[in-house]
């Protein structure tokens, strides 16, 4: 039988949410990179004995919290998703079952077993967002479809979006009357990209 990727895929509003990450080295500023570069009005807080001078100028960038410390079971307080990543596996466990034991969701990073959720390859166009999970399988995969994705969603991605928002507006009649006219007027678009990739 062939595996399935059974995950949900979720587009988080960070702004309303709290984020802890646990640890100040290598992988913590990966993690800050990628959570800053796609959601720059995240709410996050880093607690680690020290911080990459990397990590530091990002902090003052987005207006993150560093907090010179070791991890403790306090500093999940008030938070909602916490990622582990410092180089203590001891560390991270000690993260991942006291976030279980407060319905903390909870990633350990690069240990699967240890994690409620996934921080897959992101692409952003303006209102438009695409994310891609190998399912913990392959991160170096989900960055080249995160590539190629990059390449063929057209830019003016986006300007479609909001004129295809602000035509929405002016459909007269019930819900499903509104869904099937925005339904012909997208798969004509889909048509229309198909004919040019043919020319």
């Amino acid at each position: 039988m062939t595996e399935r990727n059974n995950l949900y895929p979720i587009f988080l509003k960070t702004a309303q949410l709290n984020i802890l990450i646990v640890g100040g080295g290598n992988v913590a500023e990966e993690k800050l990179t990628f959570l800053t570069k796609s959601s720059p009005d995240a709410k996050v807080t880093l607690v680690s004995p020290m911080f990459r001078e990397g990590t530091s100028e990002l902090a003052k960038k987005y207006d993150v919290t560093l907090i010179t410390d070791t991890y403790s079971k306090e500093y999940l307080k008030g938070n909602h998703l916490v990622i582990a990543t410092t180089d203590n596996p001891k560390v991270n466990i000690q993260v991942y079952e006291d976030c279980r034991a407060l319905d903390k969701l909870v990633n350990v990073a690069d240990n699967p077993p240890y994690c409620d959720f996934y921080m897959g390859g992101i692409v952003t166009k303006g209102n438009v967002k695409v994310a891609i999970s190998t399912n913990g399988k392959s991160p170096t995969t989900a960055k080249r479809l995160r590539q190629f994705f990059e390449e063929v969603i057209p830019e003016d991605i986006d300007e479609m979006v909001q004129n295809l928002n602000e035509y929405r507006k002016t459909i007269k009649g019930d819900f499903e009357h509104k869904v099937d006219k925005m339904n012909e007027i997208t798969q004509k678009l889909v048509e229309k990209n198909k004919e040019g990739k043919n020319d």
